[in-house]
C-alpha cells in the first residue's frame, strides 16, 4: 500500500473520530434507533456511523469494499458488527471503483461521478489516482440475508442511485447524502424513494448531526430546498423517512 493510500486513510480517521463529532452522532442516532432494532451502514468508510448507530444498541451491517478501510474495518470494529466487504448496487456483479488515494471519502462506483464532480466547486484538488475492483451485492440481498432494517444510511458519493436501484421495497428510515453541486443526483434519488413509497424528508446539513426542519416535508418541498442551494454549498445528508399506510 503507497504513501499517499496511509496517508487517505490517517486523514479520515482524524476527521471522523473527531471526538465532540462522534458524541454528537451518538446522541443523534439515539433519537433515531431503538435498542434491537436493524441499521445498515452502506459505505461503511472508517465505521464512525456504524459505532454510533450500535451505541443506540442497534444491530448493524456495515458494508465497506474499499481497501484500506476493509481491512481496517475488520480489525477494530466490534465483532458483533456484522462487517460486509463488499459495495451495493443494482445487481450482483464485480465492478470497478475509481479510487482518490488522498481523498478517500469520494473514491466512488459511480462510472460519472469522478467527471461530474470535478467541475462542482469543492472538488477542484481531488484527483482520482487509482482503480479497485470490488464485489458488489444489493439491498435486497442484505434484507435476505439479515433482515428488513429500521435504518439505512448510504454514503457512496454518487452512487446512490444504483444502490436504491437493488431495492424493491420501501424501508422505514433512509438517509443519503447530498451534495449541492450535483443537485440532479440527489432529485433522482428523491424520485426513486417516491417510487417506492410515500416518504417525508428532512435534511442535515454538513456533521452537524440535528435534523435542519423541525417538520418532516413532502418530496416537492424538498426538491424546491435543492434547488435553492447554493451549487458551493455544504454537502450533507437527506433523510426519508416512510408514511405509514396506516
Amino acid at each position: 500500500m503507497g504513501l499517499r493510500t496511509w496517508l487517505g486513510l490517517i486523514r479520515s480517521l482524524a476527521i471522523y473520530y473527531n471526538p465532540v463529532r462522534q458524541r454528537q452522532l451518538r446522541t443523534f442516532y439515539r433519537g433515531l434507533l431503538s435498542p434491537g432494532q436493524l441499521a445498515f451502514d452502506i459505505g461503511a468508510h472508517v465505521g464512525s456511523r456504524a459505532r454510533a448507530m450500535r451505541s443506540a444498541g442497534a444491530r448493524v451491517v456495515a458494508c465497506e469494499p474499499q481497501e484500506p478501510f476493509a481491512g481496517f474495518l475488520q480489525r477494530s470494529l466490534p465483532r458483533d458488527i456484522v462487517l460486509v466487504q463488499k459495495a451495493v448496487g443494482q445487481s450482483e456483479t464485480v465492478a470497478e471503483m475509481a479510487v482518490s488515494s488522498l481523498h478517500p471519502t469520494v473514491s466512488s462506483l459511480s462510472a460519472s461521478f469522478a467527471a461530474d464532480a470535478a467541475e462542482a466547486p469543492g472538488f477542484g484538488h481531488v484527483r482520482w489516482d487509482r482503480r479497485q475492483r470490488v464485489q458488489v451485492t444489493t439491498l435486497d440481498r442484505l434484507i435476505a440475508e439479515h433482515g428488513l432494517p429500521d435504518l439505512v444510511k448510504i454514503d457512496v458519493e454518487g452512487f446512490e442511485l444504483d444502490v436504491l436501484a437493488g431495492l424493491s421495497q420501501p424501508l422505514p428510515l433512509v438517509s443519503v447524502e447530498y451534495l449541492p453541486g450535483l443537485p440532479e443526483r440527489s432529485l433522482a434519488v428523491i424520485d426513486r424513494l417516491t417510487r417506492l413509497g410515500d416518504y417525508r424528508f428532512n435534511p442535515v446539513a454538513g456533521e452537524d448531526a440535528r435534523f435542519l426542519w423541525p417538520d418532516w416535508r413532502d418530496a416537492g418541498a424538498v426538491r424546491a430546498w435543492l434547488r435553492s442551494l447554493p451549487r458551493d454549498g455544504m454537502s450533507g445528508d437527506l433523510y426519508a423517512r416512510v408514511v405509514s399506510p396506516d
